[in-house]
């Protein structure tokens, strides 16, 4: 692949947060970006150097995007595989429509995760009323999730035995689906990666999560787990990376049971909300390394200069008016990061902060303190916070 020099356009098909925050790194080192998005307010657009307001299969739009690009890359995983497939007649893309098929169906992705050596929750493909009827009983308690375009808790339901399913299946439409048994977790970790098309990788540190109502609520980086677990968490992504013949930056979510026993949970193709505290906490952000990858420029150096804990901002907290900032900001180590949406609402990501310290301990206390006091803010009305 050539190099792209700065000062060419990149395209990005997605208006969302991650498509600001790439925006913003591929623009500090020189490029101009060109946003596709049907929205006509977005996060990503607002901060493009352009956006072409279309949908993601405006054979019009695909066209500019793919004549005024020298890449494309995306920023949600459900775009159109056969978007990418048109703009790959014109421009670079990644990753490839092929990489990003397999994580948009769950089923796929548990079958390719299953064949690649790594251990997952027990599951079943469940395609038809027939198939939940002749599901394993020891996959209940279990969860049942739509194989496709479900996240962040979506799509999916909680169900103790055959009949919860039945009906968790008819309200989610017939659609198919996979049936995962319920696991006891002992902890959530993920880990992102970058691979060039010349085949170099490079990983990031791995992250601990903790999430609330199924959405990603706290990052604390680096996990808190023996150094051997944390090497094998970053060589399976590694090997996902690779086996999917990816180009670019995919984060890969794992569970931790019985001890130390990994499971490979979901593929994200893209930069990950867990990946935000790279922006301020790593040599390398995660959107740069995007941007590298597209344009042909050697990886950029993942590693971790301090300990740092992420913390997403949901729309709750607008409960009682706009937060008050001065909360994050009074911390000289916390770095704010809001994501220009004008509407929140419950479960919505409006933002996020990251607080680096001398030690993950530290980073922990200082940043749940602020959550704490951000909540507690959201929880009084409007008139008694005036008072």
């Amino acid at each position: 692949m050539r190099t792209v020099p700065p000062g060419a356009w990149l395209g990005l098909l997605g208006g969302g947060q991650l498509g600001r925050m790439f925006c913003m790194a591929a623009q500090s080192l020189g490029y101009r970006v060109l946003v596709l998005d049907p929205g006509a307010a977005s996060p990503a657009g607002a901060v493009a150097d352009a956006h072409l307001q279309a949908g993601y299969l405006d054979a019009a739009a695909l066209e500019e995007l793919g004549a005024r690009c020298a890449a494309v890359t995306t920023e949600f995983e459900n775009v159109p595989a056969e978007a990418l497939g048109r703009l790959a007649a014109h421009c670079v893309v990644s990753p490839a429509a092929a990489s990003v098929a397999v994580a948009q169906d769950r089923a796929r992705e548990k079958r390719f995760l299953a064949g690649i050596g790594l251990d997952t929750a027990p599951f079943a493909v469940i395609e038809t009323a027939a198939h939940l009827e002749a599901a394993d009983p020891a996959l209940f308690p279990g969860i049942l999730k739509r194989a496709r375009f479900g996240y962040d808790g979506k799509g999916q339901a909680r169900v103790a035995n055959l009949a919860e399913a039945r009906s968790a299946f008819q309200a989610l439409g017939g659609a198919p689906c996979v049936l995962e048994q319920r696991l006891a977790l002992d902890l959530e970790l993920s880990c992102v990666v970058a691979r060039g098309f010349d085949g170099a990788t490079r990983a990031f540190p791995v992250a601990e999560n903790a999430h609330a109502e199924g959405i990603l609520d706290v990052s604390v980086v680096p996990a808190r787990v023996p150094a051997a677990l944390a090497e094998a968490v970053q060589r399976a992504t590694v090997r996902t990376a690779e086996a999917l013949e990816y180009r670019g930056v995919l984060c890969v979510e794992y569970f931790v049971v019985q001890g130390e026993r990994l499971l490979a949970n979901e593929i994200a193709p893209r930069p990950h909300n867990s990946g935000h505290y790279t922006i301020d906490g790593c040599v390398t952000s995660q959107f740069e390394q995007q941007a590298r990858v597209m344009c042909g420029l050697p990886l950029g150096d993942p590693s971790a200069h301090s300990p740092s804990v992420m913390v997403n901002l949901l729309g709750d907290l607008w409960a009682a008016g706009e937060p008050d900032w001065t909360r994050v900001l009074s911390n000289p180590r916390a770095k704010l990061h809001l994501y220009g949406k004008t509407e929140a609402r419950p479960g919505r990501k409006m933002g996020h902060f990251t607080v680096l310290a001398p030690s993950v301990q530290q980073a922990a206390e200082e940043a749940l303190a602020i959550r704490a006091a951000l909540r507690e803010d959201a929880r009084r009305t409007p008139l008694a916070r005036s008072a």
